[in-house]
């Protein structure tokens, strides 16, 4: 593509980041935080995805739209992302509000855009490129937009080829030969509703797919629409983009895929969450931190401490202490303290969002434990989140218990063992 084409592409779109949901799936993490502000990879945040998307591909005009626990992710968006003045970039919080014409909160995501259009009225831009704040990939979206462009589209949907068991969780789509979408199915469940949407082999050349099983085109959750007909599309009371808009615009306008062959990973349960992340402990993970950037909060912390420890495949942030211990395959967050004699196995320590002192350490609720691991304590197959106090001695583990369990010290979900955030596991407790 041609750099002046891509960088008017890129003027001309605005950039609309979902993340007002619940999140009760990734829950207890999103008990005191939005699912976009959900720590990642040891320094990040899911919602740093979709924006180091856009800025890595030009776009640096982007709403993001909040409504549940946010007052982290607000914080972090106001500390990390800032453009300089002249260039008229912005990521700006638009939170579910009250209005003498509505006082209802978002019922879902075209009602969120709806309940913006005013806002977004007032930006002179083309195209809006709609994103979904708690999804892992990396897209260079001028590639999209090109391909909406190119095929005159009304509004493009990014898809990817998934299998036949992942294909009854999301919204599926046929095309024709030009790639334009005919069928739209969300979560297809019968098993000849979901046959009839299979791709055609003859067409995994042209579609560049390498794979030789049975593959079916799933929404990614990526939309572009022209201005005009995201107006057009939601005068009406409709909520739901995949449930509602698309299926009803399929028949009426333009609409057509862009297919997206590189990792992506929808960031929906305890489970995906926990192995995205410990994917990064591998030698090649599929998800590239490192080029292109991921943008996040610059910090000032010291770089971190390994005294005597045996670290075997293990990301670890900037500003942790990690004493004589023993840490494998696992995920070691900003922060973090972990003291002589312990070992973590499989393990995503979210960190600390401040270093500990004797005033907090001594106040009742926290039995006087300092922040993070103590001695002697072994973990495997858990979430350790924000600021928990995990005594010496300790023994946690899911092994043996329910997939989903609740304990007033812990929580069990998806056969993973979670330390909610400020939690506090007395010295010797035995799970």
């Amino acid at each position: 593509m041609p750099a002046k084409r891509a960088t008017y592409l890129s003027q001309q779109t605005l950039g609309i980041i979902m993340g007002g949901g619940q999140g009760t799936r990734l829950f207890p993490l999103t008990r005191e935080r939005s699912k976009p502000a959900t720590p990642l990879a040891g320094k990040y945040r899911l919602v740093d995805i979709p924006i180091s998307n856009c800025v890595n591909s030009g776009l640096t005009r982007m709403y993001l739209l909040t409504q549940f626990n946010s007052a982290s992710l607000h914080r972090h968006i106001s500390q990390s992302f800032k453009f300089d003045h002249f260039n008229g970039g912005f990521v700006e919080i638009l939170a579910a509000e009250q209005t003498f014409s509505n006082t209802s909160w978002y019922q879902g995501t075209a009602d969120a855009v709806r309940k913006n259009l005013m806002h977004f009225r007032n930006n002179d831009f083309d195209y809006a490129l709609i994103l979904s704040g708690d999804q892992l990939y990396q897209m260079d979206f001028r590639e999209i937009l090109q391909t909406h462009v190119d095929r005159s589209a009304d509004l493009t949907i990014a898809t990817i080829p998934v299998p036949a068991r992942e294909a009854g969780a999301l919204g599926i789509m046929h095309i024709n030969g030009e790639h334009r979408i005919t069928r739209f199915v969300e979560k297809p469940k019968e098993p000849a509703v979901l046959e009839s949407l299979r791709i055609d082999r003859a067409s995994y050349g042209p579609l560049g797919i390498t794979r030789d099983d049975d593959l079916y085109l799933a929404s990614m959750g990526i939309y572009v629409f022209n201005r005009e007909v995201l107006f057009e599309l939601l005068n009406n009371n409709l909520t739901d983009f995949g449930k509602h808009i698309i299926p009803g615009a399929i028949g009426s306008h333009r609409v057509f895929s862009h297919v997206f062959q590189g990792y992506w990973e929808d960031i929906g349960t305890i489970r995906s969450f926990f192995e995205a992340n410990l994917d990064q402990t591998n030698d090649v993970p599929r998800f590239n931190f490192f080029s292109p950037p991921v943008f996040t909060r610059p910090r000032f912390l010291p770089a971190s401490k390994i005294n005597g420890a045996a670290v075997d495949h293990a990301v670890i942030a900037e500003g942790c202490i990690i004493n004589n211990a023993r840490v494998q395959r696992s995920i070691v967050g900003l922060r973090a303290v972990i003291d002589d004699g312990a070992s973590l196995n499989r393990v995503v320590m979210l960190g600390s969002d401040y270093f500990d002192t004797a005033s907090r350490r001594n106040r009742p609720e926290n039995l006087g434990l300092p922040l993070g691991v103590g001695r002697g304590t072994r973990i495997e197959n858990a979430i350790i989140d924000k600021n928990a106090r995990i005594g010496e001695a300790c023994v946690l583990s899911p092994a043996g218990k329910p997939e989903n369990f609740d304990h007033p010290l812990y929580y069990i979900r998806d056969g993973i063992l979670i330390v909610p955030k400020n939690g506090v596991i007395p010295n010797g407790t035995v799970v």
